[in-house]
């Protein structure tokens, strides 16, 4: 009997229980997704207003580029890294190659080689124009992505310096 009872007690006294919170509705938009990051590069890279000069492309290197672009196209992003790394044995220091790097990086989900090599392209790439604004676009990306808003911030800045508006004609 008196275990009747506790065992009568024990079931109102869970009966009397709240049901657990809702979880809490996740502030702020989303993050970005690889893919999404290296569409927002992309994007900030087409051509502006600016002068472009482009350095002639060995024609050896250009082939590796063509086999990286369709690997990358088939989403075989290991094997697209192996021909730029082999465009880089060519010519090693070169910032668009080294920036393409960072960006398969980002789509294999290696987002501190991604900015470790487009910081290196920074370095040695121009300081306006298109591959300016990838470099810069990719590291406020992925600052952003870790939450580090001054940091953000600091990249927007050099962003905005990538695009220098032509002089007014009259």
């Amino acid at each position: 009997m008196k275990r009747l009872l506790a065992a009568c007690a024990l079931a109102a006294l869970v009966g009397c229980a709240s049901a657990p919170p809702p979880p809490p509705a996740p502030s702020g938009p989303a993050p970005l997704t690889n893919v999404q990051i290296i569409e927002a590069v992309a994007l900030a890279g087409k051509d502006g207003v600016e002068l472009v000069v482009t350095p002639l492309v060995d024609p050896h290197v250009e082939d590796l580029r063509e086999r990286a672009s369709k690997a990358q196209a088939r989403a075989r992003y290991a094997r697209a890294d192996k021909e730029l790394l082999k465009a880089l044995a060519i010519t090693p220091d070169d910032p668009d190659l080294l920036q393409w790097r960072a960006e398969l990086a980002v789509l294999r989900n290696q987002r501190a080689e991604a900015e470790a090599l487009a910081q290196r392209s920074i370095q040695l790439g121009p300081k306006s124009g298109p591959l300016c604004r990838r470099n810069w676009t990719l590291l406020k990306l992925l600052r952003d992505a870790r939450g580090e808003a001054e940091n953000v911030a600091s990249a927007n800045a050099m962003l905005e310096r990538c695009t220098i508006a032509p002089p007014v004609r009259m």
